[in-house]
């Protein structure tokens, strides 16, 4: 089995296709993969990037606490698989219960601590993620013209800048 080279900035590449939105590009590389073309040689590539938080609610000290407990929990429950394995002569559900309960609880207080230190200058939750103006479908230089036929034509054609 052959992996493909993965192409290089200082590849010749040519802008097939500017969208506004990475599912349309993405329609696109379909479309052109659906035909048989050689997919590999395609780039997409956002521009205009900007960071965009989305704010998904208020956030409070139970909260903040709450969180805390569940990945208490996830650690207690990693403590307790390891201690369980490797303590003999101490019922393993007794020490995953144990680790469970003592991940949660020291997960719920530093949560609580964890929030009540930034004295309500964040009292709210988000999840951060880019986003891009447009997206470019970048083709390499010898294969433009065939990725405009498989398309249809009218594709503006324009060297890509870096």
């Amino acid at each position: 089995m052959t992996i493909p080279a993965i192409p290089t900035p200082a590849a010749d590449v040519r802008v097939l296709q500017s969208v506004p939105s990475y599912a349309s590009a993405q329609a696109i590389v379909d479309q052109l993969s659906d035909a048989g073309f050689p997919v590999e040689r395609i780039r997409i590539v956002g521009t205009g990037l900007r960071t965009v938080e989305q704010v998904t609610g208020r956030l409070t000290t139970g909260r903040a606490a709450g969180r805390g407990a569940l990945s208490g929990l996830w650690f207690g429950l990693m403590v307790g698989i390891l201690f369980g394995l490797f303590a003999p002569g101490f019922g393993f559900l007794w020490i995953l219960l144990i680790s469970l309960l003592m991940g949660a609880l020291f997960g719920a207080i530093a949560g609580a601590v964890a929030h009540a230190a930034t004295a309500g200058r964040r009292d709210f939750s988000s999840i951060q993620g880019l986003e891009a103006s447009s997206y470019d479908i970048l083709v390499e230089a010898a294969h433009i013209g065939e990725a405009e036929r498989l398309l249809g034509g009218g594709a503006p054609v324009a060297p890509a800048q870096r």
